[in-house]
Protein backbone atom coordinates (compact mmCIF):
# COMPACT_ATOMS: atom_id res chain seq x y z
CA UNK A 1 0.00 0.00 0.00
CA UNK A 2 2.82 2.29 1.14
CA UNK A 3 4.59 1.57 -2.10
CA UNK A 4 1.42 2.54 -4.50
CA UNK A 5 1.29 5.65 -2.41
CA UNK A 6 5.04 6.51 -3.02
CA UNK A 7 4.25 5.47 -6.81
CA UNK A 8 1.11 7.90 -7.22
CA UNK A 9 2.98 10.56 -5.29
CA UNK A 10 6.01 10.37 -8.07
CA UNK A 11 3.58 10.82 -10.71
CA UNK A 12 1.64 13.74 -9.67
CA UNK A 13 4.82 15.42 -9.30
CA UNK A 14 5.86 14.61 -12.72
CA UNK A 15 2.62 15.55 -14.09
CA UNK A 16 2.79 19.06 -12.37
CA UNK A 17 6.58 19.53 -13.49
CA UNK A 18 5.19 19.23 -16.99
CA UNK A 19 2.09 20.91 -16.52
CA UNK A 20 4.43 24.42 -15.00
CA UNK A 21 7.17 23.64 -17.58
CA UNK A 22 4.17 24.11 -20.58
CA UNK A 23 2.45 26.83 -18.58
CA UNK A 24 5.54 28.90 -17.78
CA UNK A 25 6.92 28.66 -20.69
CA UNK A 26 3.44 29.90 -22.38
CA UNK A 27 3.27 33.04 -19.72
CA UNK A 28 7.08 34.51 -20.61
CA UNK A 29 5.85 34.55 -24.33
CA UNK A 30 2.84 36.31 -23.60
CA UNK A 31 4.57 38.77 -20.94
CA UNK A 32 6.97 39.59 -24.15
CA UNK A 33 5.84 43.06 -26.12
CA UNK A 34 4.74 42.29 -29.16
CA UNK A 35 5.55 44.71 -32.17
CA UNK A 36 2.38 45.68 -34.20
CA UNK A 37 2.49 46.33 -38.00
CA UNK A 38 1.57 50.15 -37.98
CA UNK A 39 3.10 51.13 -34.70
CA UNK A 40 4.99 54.82 -35.49
CA UNK A 41 8.19 53.14 -34.10
CA UNK A 42 8.22 50.49 -36.73
CA UNK A 43 10.54 50.44 -39.10
CA UNK A 44 9.68 47.91 -41.34
CA UNK A 45 12.00 44.94 -39.80
CA UNK A 46 9.54 41.46 -39.95
CA UNK A 47 7.24 43.03 -42.25
CA UNK A 48 4.93 40.74 -44.08
CA UNK A 49 5.79 42.77 -47.65
CA UNK A 50 2.48 41.84 -49.40
CA UNK A 51 0.52 43.18 -45.91
CA UNK A 52 1.90 46.20 -45.79
CA UNK A 53 1.78 46.86 -49.95
CA UNK A 54 -1.85 46.58 -49.30
CA UNK A 55 -2.24 49.74 -46.79
CA UNK A 56 -1.04 52.24 -49.29
CA UNK A 57 -4.18 53.74 -50.73
CA UNK A 58 -5.42 53.06 -53.87
CA UNK A 59 -4.97 55.95 -56.73
CA UNK A 60 -9.22 57.45 -57.11
CA UNK A 61 -10.50 56.78 -60.16
CA UNK A 62 -9.75 60.58 -61.08
CA UNK A 63 -5.95 60.23 -60.50
CA UNK A 64 -6.10 57.14 -63.01
CA UNK A 65 -8.37 58.81 -65.72
CA UNK A 66 -7.06 62.47 -65.89
CA UNK A 67 -3.93 63.32 -67.32
CA UNK A 68 -1.42 65.74 -65.93
CA UNK A 69 -2.68 69.56 -67.93
CA UNK A 70 0.92 70.65 -68.78
CA UNK A 71 0.98 74.42 -69.77
CA UNK A 72 -1.94 75.35 -67.76
CA UNK A 73 -2.47 77.61 -64.80
CA UNK A 74 -2.90 76.39 -61.25
CA UNK A 75 -6.10 77.84 -61.32
CA UNK A 76 -7.53 76.00 -64.67
CA UNK A 77 -6.56 72.70 -63.14
CA UNK A 78 -7.59 73.21 -59.77
CA UNK A 79 -11.23 74.03 -61.87
CA UNK A 80 -11.10 70.65 -63.93
CA UNK A 81 -10.20 68.68 -60.75
CA UNK A 82 -13.50 70.20 -58.61
CA UNK A 83 -15.34 69.44 -61.36
CA UNK A 84 -14.15 65.97 -61.75
CA UNK A 85 -14.89 65.66 -57.96
CA UNK A 86 -18.38 66.28 -58.63
CA UNK A 87 -19.05 64.17 -61.35
CA UNK A 88 -16.45 60.92 -61.42
CA UNK A 89 -18.30 60.60 -65.84
CA UNK A 90 -15.92 63.51 -66.16
CA UNK A 91 -13.43 63.00 -68.53
CA UNK A 92 -10.81 66.35 -69.45
CA UNK A 93 -9.63 64.34 -72.85
CA UNK A 94 -13.02 63.11 -74.14
CA UNK A 95 -14.66 66.72 -73.13
CA UNK A 96 -12.36 68.34 -75.65
CA UNK A 97 -12.74 65.63 -77.93
CA UNK A 98 -16.16 66.44 -77.71
CA UNK A 99 -16.02 70.30 -77.42
CA UNK A 100 -13.94 70.11 -80.79
CA UNK A 101 -16.95 68.22 -82.26
CA UNK A 102 -19.34 70.88 -81.02
CA UNK A 103 -17.23 73.54 -82.77
CA UNK A 104 -17.40 72.18 -85.88
CA UNK A 105 -21.11 71.43 -85.58
CA UNK A 106 -22.25 74.85 -84.10
CA UNK A 107 -20.81 77.03 -86.81
CA UNK A 108 -21.71 74.73 -89.94
CA UNK A 109 -25.50 74.36 -88.17
CA UNK A 110 -25.01 78.17 -87.67
CA UNK A 111 -23.70 78.87 -91.31
CA UNK A 112 -26.45 77.06 -93.02
CA UNK A 113 -29.13 78.90 -90.90
CA UNK A 114 -30.07 75.25 -88.88
CA UNK A 115 -32.15 76.83 -85.63
CA UNK A 116 -33.02 73.22 -85.16
CA UNK A 117 -29.33 72.39 -84.21
CA UNK A 118 -27.89 75.15 -82.71
CA UNK A 119 -31.33 74.92 -80.32
CA UNK A 120 -29.69 71.49 -79.07
CA UNK A 121 -26.29 72.70 -78.69
CA UNK A 122 -26.98 75.71 -77.22
CA UNK A 123 -28.65 77.51 -74.08
CA UNK A 124 -31.36 79.36 -74.13
CA UNK A 125 -29.49 82.99 -74.77
CA UNK A 126 -26.88 81.89 -77.18
CA UNK A 127 -29.28 80.19 -79.40
CA UNK A 128 -31.22 83.50 -79.18
CA UNK A 129 -28.29 85.26 -80.52
CA UNK A 130 -27.54 82.92 -83.63
CA UNK A 131 -30.58 82.96 -84.22
CA UNK A 132 -31.47 86.52 -84.14
CA UNK A 133 -28.10 86.82 -87.07
CA UNK A 134 -29.67 83.97 -89.19
CA UNK A 135 -33.04 85.67 -89.59
CA UNK A 136 -31.21 88.96 -89.78
CA UNK A 137 -29.37 87.46 -92.91
CA UNK A 138 -33.01 85.68 -94.44
CA UNK A 139 -34.07 89.19 -94.01
CA UNK A 140 -31.29 90.52 -96.02
CA UNK A 141 -31.57 87.67 -98.84
CA UNK A 142 -27.40 86.79 -97.76
CA UNK A 143 -26.08 83.34 -97.42
CA UNK A 144 -22.83 81.87 -96.09
CA UNK A 145 -20.87 80.06 -97.84
CA UNK A 146 -18.19 79.46 -94.79
CA UNK A 147 -15.56 76.31 -94.56
CA UNK A 148 -13.96 75.06 -91.45
CA UNK A 149 -10.57 74.50 -92.98
CA UNK A 150 -8.72 73.00 -89.85
CA UNK A 151 -8.66 73.55 -86.04
CA UNK A 152 -4.94 74.20 -85.23
CA UNK A 153 -5.52 73.81 -81.60
CA UNK A 154 -8.04 73.29 -78.50
CA UNK A 155 -7.33 74.52 -75.43
CA UNK A 156 -8.93 74.41 -71.77
CA UNK A 157 -8.95 78.09 -70.75
CA UNK A 158 -10.59 78.36 -67.53
CA UNK A 159 -12.47 76.22 -65.55
CA UNK A 160 -14.83 76.32 -62.63
CA UNK A 161 -17.78 74.52 -60.73
CA UNK A 162 -20.05 76.97 -59.72
CA UNK A 163 -22.56 75.75 -57.14
CA UNK A 164 -23.56 72.50 -59.17
CA UNK A 165 -23.03 73.89 -62.62
CA UNK A 166 -19.91 73.37 -64.26
CA UNK A 167 -18.68 76.04 -66.37
CA UNK A 168 -15.65 74.60 -68.74
CA UNK A 169 -13.95 77.49 -71.58
CA UNK A 170 -11.89 76.14 -74.55
CA UNK A 171 -9.86 78.11 -76.81
CA UNK A 172 -10.31 77.16 -80.48
CA UNK A 173 -7.59 78.34 -82.87
CA UNK A 174 -9.10 77.41 -86.02
CA UNK A 175 -8.65 78.70 -89.90
CA UNK A 176 -11.58 79.41 -91.55
CA UNK A 177 -12.52 80.40 -95.15
CA UNK A 178 -15.49 82.91 -95.36
CA UNK A 179 -17.63 83.96 -97.91
CA UNK A 180 -20.64 85.99 -97.69
CA UNK A 181 -23.26 86.20 -100.83
CA UNK A 182 -26.21 88.13 -102.16
CA UNK A 183 -29.35 86.66 -102.90
CA UNK A 184 -28.27 86.16 -106.85
CA UNK A 185 -25.43 84.55 -105.10
CA UNK A 186 -22.75 86.24 -105.95
CA UNK A 187 -19.78 87.22 -103.88
CA UNK A 188 -20.09 90.17 -102.00
CA UNK A 189 -17.42 89.27 -98.77
CA UNK A 190 -14.36 87.07 -98.23
CA UNK A 191 -12.83 84.69 -99.68
CA UNK A 192 -12.62 80.71 -100.21
CA UNK A 193 -9.12 81.26 -101.49
CA UNK A 194 -8.10 82.86 -98.26
CA UNK A 195 -8.64 80.83 -95.00
CA UNK A 196 -8.43 83.64 -92.01
CA UNK A 197 -7.34 82.47 -88.20
CA UNK A 198 -10.16 82.52 -85.93
CA UNK A 199 -9.79 82.67 -82.58
CA UNK A 200 -13.00 82.07 -80.18
CA UNK A 201 -13.27 80.84 -76.52
CA UNK A 202 -16.83 78.72 -76.58
CA UNK A 203 -17.42 78.01 -72.49
CA UNK A 204 -19.24 75.18 -72.24
CA UNK A 205 -21.73 74.16 -68.88
CA UNK A 206 -23.46 71.19 -67.53
CA UNK A 207 -25.34 70.28 -64.45
CA UNK A 208 -22.92 67.74 -62.90
CA UNK A 209 -26.17 66.17 -60.98
CA UNK A 210 -28.17 65.65 -64.14
CA UNK A 211 -28.21 62.48 -65.97
CA UNK A 212 -28.07 64.45 -69.49
CA UNK A 213 -24.00 63.80 -69.98
CA UNK A 214 -24.69 66.57 -73.05
CA UNK A 215 -22.51 69.97 -72.46
CA UNK A 216 -24.44 73.10 -73.87
CA UNK A 217 -22.41 76.13 -75.41
CA UNK A 218 -23.13 78.65 -72.69
CA UNK A 219 -20.88 81.82 -73.73
CA UNK A 220 -18.93 82.97 -76.73
CA UNK A 221 -16.27 85.03 -77.02
CA UNK A 222 -13.60 86.22 -78.92
CA UNK A 223 -10.13 85.20 -78.16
Amino acid sequence: MIVEIVILAMIAAFLGLRLYSVLGQRAEHEEESIPHRFDAGDKGEGKDPAAAKSTKPAPSQFQQRQPRLEGVMPAVERGVREIASADPRFDIIAFLEGAKGAYGMILDAFWKGDSETLRQLCDDDVFASFDSEIEGRKAAGHTLDNKLIRIEETRIHSASLEGRTARVAVLFIADIAAVTRDKDGNVIAGSLDDAVESRDIWTFAREVDSADPNWLLDETDQG
